[in-house]
């Protein structure tokens, strides 16, 4: 679906050319997926098909945006009390402008562009920006550009849903998912994974974690494991409803999306709408 997408696009690019084929701009394909069900996985796959027709593809997750580890800890010590903005993850824990820019270039078929890149393992797990000098450089002009993560596509709710008023924490969310939108506007079509069950999440970051620790590896406890996954709980109770329905109806943003049905066992049905 999506490599039509982008052979669609270089047809119409020749044709606007007088016969050439060069694309003006990238297709940017924005995957929606909660964490654990498959991302990487889809990502990979993609990335391989497009390379099997000698297509670039570049790839930017919603992780290499995240705030500095200074810039968090401060976007925590102002919203003290909220246990959705104590970590990075939730809206507001990103790096809007610098994810547009990036975004932008890439699409504008740039060459040598440095993508941000997220050490999760800094500052004793915490977690910083790794330096520029670490980050991957697309080299190529990319033909697509695949931005992938757990809360992309999200549509921030009207202030009096109940989604906001049950969890009065999930309003300082909410109020900075708006700005989202400057990324979600730079995608041309739409990939999204929906889950049958939220509890899925939690079960594949458990099965994760005591896979880690019977290798020998350090992983989260169980309780762990639930404190983690509590923090992001709230937002897919909010928002995946939204996202879900707008893939079955016009699309997400109104742009040509792919849904696909994923139950516990990471099994996949299709639905595809345009």
């Amino acid at each position: 679906w999506c490599f039509d997408l982008v052979k669609q696009r270089i047809a119409e690019a020749g044709t606007a050319a007088g016969g050439g084929h060069e694309l003006r701009r990238a297709l940017g394909v924005g995957i929606s997926a909660p964490q654990g069900c498959g991302k990487t996985t889809l990502v990979t796959f993609l990335q391989r098909l497009f390379a099997s027709d000698n297509l670039h593809c570049a790839v930017c997750s919603i992780d290499d945006f995240y705030l500095t580890n200074a810039e968090q800890q401060e976007l925590a010590r102002s919203n003290e009390g909220n246990a959705l903005l104590q970590l990075r993850g939730n809206a507001g824990s990103h790096d809007l402008e610098l994810g547009a820019r990036t975004l932008q270039r890439l699409l504008a078929r740039e060459r040598d562009v440095r993508i941000p890149a997220y050490d999760k393992s800094a500052k004793g797990g915490k977690g910083d920006r790794a330096p520029p000098e670490a980050w991957p450089v697309q080299h190529e002009p990319a033909d697509v550009v695949l931005f992938e993560g757990w809360m992309n596509g999200f549509a921030p709710l009207m202030s009096e849903d109940e989604a906001l008023v049950a969890h009065q924490g999930l309003r300082e969310v909410n109020r900075h998912l708006v700005g989202y939108s400057r990324w979600h506007d730079l995608q041309d079509a739409w990939v999204v994974l929906a889950l049958d069950d939220v509890q899925h999440v939690f079960d594949w970051r458990l099965q994760a974690e005591r896979a880690m620790a019977a290798a020998g590896k350090p992983g989260m406890s169980d309780a762990g494991v639930r404190d983690f996954v509590s923090r992001y709980i709230p937002a897919y109770a909010a928002y995946l409803p939204g996202l879900y329905s707008s893939a079955r109806g016009g699309g997400v943003g109104g742009k040509p999306t792919l849904l696909v049905r994923v139950d516990g066992k990471r099994n996949a049905i299709a639905d595809a709408k345009e």
